[in-house]
């Protein structure tokens, strides 16, 4: 009888198992303005993925390394990670560096002390809940001189490949590949991947706002998400499932 029981009960928990089968991939994306909704590329990079595959933007603008922790909203990355839907895996990509430089107050971070703990501690907080931490690299700015591009975020980039390596997390190395390709491309082609319409906007006293050479608009974004989705795939090649057809 004790037998028949036990029989018994592993063949209902085996029911339950396939009954509820395992969710495809989740990809959730954190990071400032040029991985956010609108300004950056993150939704564009969402919607290359298949619907099934759970792809959740909470890239915010204006955000630090520091100041994404200090508002809490590294809160809801972590009660995202908490949610207990049994995905095949969930990747956590961390994208810093814009906001970290110096000169904005409450936002900047210390590129020697700060930023690298700050970014050390993302990796070490995703692994615990689960994730896989996957460091990328920022966003190259579109900025010129003459005819070359200006290196200006080559530093935090630095430091995200040596805390990748400290850590020994995936490094998604998107200055690199964006800075090459911005490159190649040429001031006034590099231009036509700003936000639309043009962000040259006229100003009450008649003189025109500054030229956006840092956000992306549609244009930018597909190329950017291209960029960042092929080297995710790289990373892990299970997740060439998870994309659409081009």
């Amino acid at each position: 009888m004790l037998r028949l029981a036990f029989f018994l009960s592993l063949c209902a928990s085996a029911a339950g198992v396939l009954a509820a089968p395992r969710l495809p991939a989740r990809v959730i994306l954190v990071g400032d303005s040029t991985m956010a909704p609108r300004t950056g590329y993150g939704e564009a990079l969402c919607a290359r993925l298949l619907p099934g595959v759970a792809c959740v933007n909470l890239a915010r603008g204006g955000r630090s390394s520091g100041s994404f922790r200090a508002e809490g909203l590294w809160n809801t990355v972590q009660e995202q990670l908490r949610a207990g839907a049994p995905y095949s895996a969930t990747y956590v990509l961390i994208q810093f560096g814009h906001n970290d430089q110096p000169g904005k107050p409450g936002r900047s971070t210390d590129l020697v002390t700060q930023y690298p703990a700050n970014l050390a501690r993302y990796v070490s907080e995703t692994r615990a809940l689960g994730a896989v931490p996957i460091l990328v690299t920022p966003l190259t700015r579109r900025s010129f001189r003459g005819p070359w591009l200006h290196d200006d975020l080559a530093p935090w980039s630095a430091a995200v490949r040596t805390i990748a390596r400290q850590q020994q997390a995936d490094l998604l190395d998107l200055y690199k590949y964006s800075a090459a390709a911005v490159q190649a491309m040429g001031p006034a082609q590099a231009d036509t991947l700003a936000q639309e319409p043009a962000t040259q906007q006229a100003l009450p006293d008649g003189r025109k706002s500054a030229f956006d050479y840092t956000h992306v608009g549609p244009k930018g974004a597909e190329l950017i998400s291209g960029i960042v989705l092929r080297d995710l795939v790289r990373l892990h090649p299970a997740l060439a499932a998870s994309l659409r057809p081009l």
